[in-house]
């Protein structure tokens, strides 16, 4: 029987095909907080919202990595990520359009939004095309809208290739608002003068321009937490070393949206109003929210997805002073900026549970950072900062792209000796990607430049992985480079002395385990 759901909010989800083996248990399972603020949203004007993940569905227990037999206490750790992730048989777009079809929505919002929101959402569309496919051929007269960074950033491309009738660009809470209320009226419509909202007339792309944004985030009320089944959720691998029976439930939430700064190789302004901005919840919002997840979900992993979290000294420190007043012994991981943070907050935030800082370093080379906008540091900051943050006791995480427009094999080696230098307790090494929605990707396309032939090609770990040519290696010499690098980095003794000392040998073990899945790739 029909349910008769005004909106359904489905996450799309392929991990095996984004991050190949190690999707079954070392990548996290982040959960759906974009479509949860939806939905929170929407609900609060009097619709009704069911939510429906399919990365969750998608997983498998065939997808699960063999357990390393070396170490019982790793094994027991893989096991435990089996328990928490065998939720259902194996899904297929046809079994989540059924889904769909049970509820009967009014609308259906496919958000497009990984779990890195700028580097992640464009792989989503191979998966969201087939599942457009099979809802529109089981059941054409369901209305479904796409929002997110990748249709934001090619909304007539994305409404003439895929079976969706609506694009919502930018911030869509106010866009589904008001189209809802047109849908639910029962009217006829012939066109809809919404902001944001993009469709399809007599073959004609009709754009409303940017959506509305929410001025004040403490508009929003609290993700939809009730609509989705918090303990399926778990965190990075590396944001539990030393407890890694310990990844579940996890949280992710906003504590601002948007970001001030205007990096090339970024696509998220897109995902707002295509401008550089930022809006901040005020701390009696967030440890409102934060309360919520403790009390009633006994969520103890929790992520700031703000794209900076560590911008302003004094709002940073009323939020820290909030945390530890409730003393919930938190592991929490945040971004910072290289030149945004000082003694005193970074030791304020170890206090009240940020236990991880991600760092974009991006390059060694300042030449090569300039190149991108990525401005305001240099080496000898860099080199500060990561110290005084392991000092203060947080953990770092340090993020570096090889392939960036001005680097050559020297500039990336570079990058490669810093990030060991550095010695940070993970790493992330990207190919430069040009996003849909970046500067790259415009220059890239006004400059003929080599673009992946797929959508997953956009993918960081998938076969079809083809980055960015700069001006002085192709995008194979880069991805070549790059798999090298990740490799080094995690086999350095130097490393795995201090993953030892800090965190113990089974998160060695563990660390070993994960270099066993190799990556399949087409151009290498």
């Amino acid at each position: 029987m029909s349910e008769n759901i005004d909106l359904l909010i489905v996450k799309p989800g392929s991990p095996q095909k984004i991050y190949g083996d190690l999707s079954s248990s070392f990548a996290a399972i982040e959960p759906p907080v974009w479509g949860g603020m939806v939905a929170s949203f929407i609900r609060d004007k009097g619709y009704s919202v069911k939510m429906l993940d399919m990365e969750v569905e998608d997983l498998a227990v065939g997808q699960i990595a063999k357990e390393d037999k070396s170490s019982s206490s790793t094994t027991e750790a893989l096991a435990e990520v089996k328990k928490r992730t065998k939720f259902s048989s194996p899904s297929s777009a046809a079994r989540v359009a059924d889904e769909i079809i049970k509820s009967n929505p009014l609308l259906v919002n496919i958000v497009v939004m990984g779990p890195n929101p700028s580097a992640s959402s464009t792989p989503l569309m191979a998966a969201i095309r087939e599942l457009l496919n099979s809802l529109k051929e089981k059941s054409p007269q369901i209305k479904t809208i796409l929002t997110g960074i990748h249709p934001s950033a090619l909304p007539e491309k994305t409404l003439r290739e895929e079976k969706t009738d609506f694009i919502g660009q930018g911030e869509s809470f106010y866009t589904i608002l008001h189209l809802l209320k047109l849908l639910k009226s029962g009217k006829k419509i012939q066109n809809y003068k919404i902001k944001g909202l993009c469709y399809l007339s007599d073959g004609k792309v009709i754009s409303n321009g940017w959506g509305e944004l929410i001025q004040n985030p403490d508009e929003l009320p609290p993700v939809a937490w009730d609509l989705i089944s918090v303990e399926k959720y778990r965190a990075h691998n590396w944001h539990c070393f030393g407890n890694l029976l310990q990844r579940s439930p996890y949280a992710v939430i906003y504590t601002s949206l948007g970001c001030p700064y205007n990096c090339s190789y970024c696509n998220i302004h897109t995902l707002y109003d295509g401008k550089p901005g930022i809006r901040f919840r005020s701390p009696k919002k967030i440890i409102e929210e934060i309360d919520l997840l403790v009390k009633t979900y006994k969520v103890k992993n929790v992520k700031f997805l703000d794209e900076l979290f560590a911008i302003n000294d004094d709002r940073v420190n009323s939020v820290c002073d909030l945390l530890i007043d409730r003393g919930y012994d938190l592991n929490i991981w945040a971004y910072a900026r290289i030149n945004t943070v000082n003694e005193r907050m970074l030791k304020k935030m170890k206090k009240a549970g940020i236990n991880w800082l991600c760092y974009g370093i991006e390059s060694g080379s300042k030449g090569v950072r300039i190149g991108v906008s990525k401005l305001g540091f240099g080496q000898d900051t860099i080199r500060k900062v990561v110290r005084m943050t392991q000092d203060a006791g947080i953990y770092v995480l340090g993020n570096f792209i090889f392939g960036l427009p001005d680097d050559d094999l020297e500039t990336m080696q570079e990058t490669f000796n810093l990030a060991k230098e550095l010695n940070c307790e993970y790493v992330n090494f990207y190919a430069a990607m040009a996003y849909p929605g970046s500067r790259l990707f415009k220059e890239a396309r006004n400059n003929g430049a080599e673009l992946p032939k797929s959508w997953l090609g956009y993918a960081q770990l998938n076969e079809e992985t083809l980055p960015l040519n700069t001006k002085y290696l192709s995008g194979k010499e880069v991805l070549r480079f790059r798999d090298k690098a990740f490799k080094e980095y995690y086999t350095n003794p130097e490393y795995l002395k201090q993953i030892s000392e800090k965190f113990g040998q089974e998160t060695v073990l563990h660390i070993n385990e994960m270099l066993k899945h190799k990556i399949k790739r087409k151009f290498v």
